[in-house]
């Protein structure tokens, strides 16, 4: 690990860096329409999920949700949905999967404006919040959904354990993510010690990967024309373009893509 990457590790400077961040993209993007800030998921051969004309730009990040998501049936249900980015996925949930009601909440503010401004859909609301610290009663939702985001989180298990607490008995913890080598036992332990229990879990690495594959002309536009020079790799990294850092990583083992489907008794 580099000396740049062990500054970054430290959960309070890696916390500071992702609210100064993703703010920063939020700006730089919202002329694009970028709906989703995922990489994305690609069967082989693939699965033919229906879209609409709408949504089928973002096919490819839509079914990185349709995976993490459809592992239970949310018809009905209180959902939450934990750093929801630009709001592209609970958008689709919502239109899609027909919750009772779906609450998107993410640490950027900006990101929420932009969210209440371009997702108007009937049971969905949107919150600024910190996932760590989850401005909810107990007991407030059948399902949490937390895509591709946890590894932005300084403690983990703090914030699974906060998943717990706003789960009701019975509820789902619906959840999709990345870590570094050097973070694997970490994971594995504090996944492990979740207070709940594994229903299924899968290694995506190779649906991802086509998923980055099926982006990549689209991605590497946005890097180029969005961001400036100096930020370029660390934008082809955040994009998961083909060649980059989080790519290769993707591809040799030195990075592992999991997702997982808990249940809380």
């Amino acid at each position: 690990m580099s000396l740049l990457e062990r500054f970054l590790s430290i959960g309070i400077v890696r916390k500071a860096i992702w609210r100064l961040w993703y703010p920063f993209l939020t700006r730089r993007l919202r002329g694009e329409e970028v709906l989703f800030l995922n990489y994305a998921f690609e069967t082989e051969p693939p699965a033919g999920l229906p879209l609409s004309p709408e949504d089928e730009p973002n096919r490819a990040c839509i079914q990185l949700y349709h995976h993490v998501a459809s592992q239970v049936d949310l018809r009905g249900k209180d959902v939450l949905e934990v750093s929801c980015g630009h709001g592209g996925g609970a958008s689709w949930i919502v239109r899609t999967m027909q919750p009772a009601s779906y609450t998107g909440l993410d640490l950027n503010p900006a990101g929420i404006r932009f969210c209440e401004q371009r997702h108007q859909v009937a049971g969905l609301t949107f919150l600024q919040g910190d996932a760590q610290k989850l401005p909810f009663p107990d007991g407030s939702f059948d399902a949490v959904i937390n895509v591709e985001a946890s590894h932005c989180y300084p403690d983990f298990p703090r914030f699974l354990a906060e998943v717990a607490r706003v789960l009701r008995r019975g509820g789902h913890f619906l959840y999709a993510d990345f870590r570094f080598s050097d973070l694997f036992a970490e994971w594995d332990a504090a996944i492990a010690a979740a207070p709940m229990a594994i229903v299924q879990s899968r290694d995506i690495g190779a649906e991802v990967l086509r998923g980055m594959d099926r982006n990549a002309a689209r991605s590497m536009a946005l890097v180029r024309e969005r961001l400036p020079g100096f930020l370029h790799s660390l934008g082809a990294d955040f994009a998961g373009l083909p060649g980059s850092r989080v790519y290769v990583a993707l591809q040799t083992g030195e990075l592992r893509y999991s997702s997982w489907c808990f249940r809380i008794s």
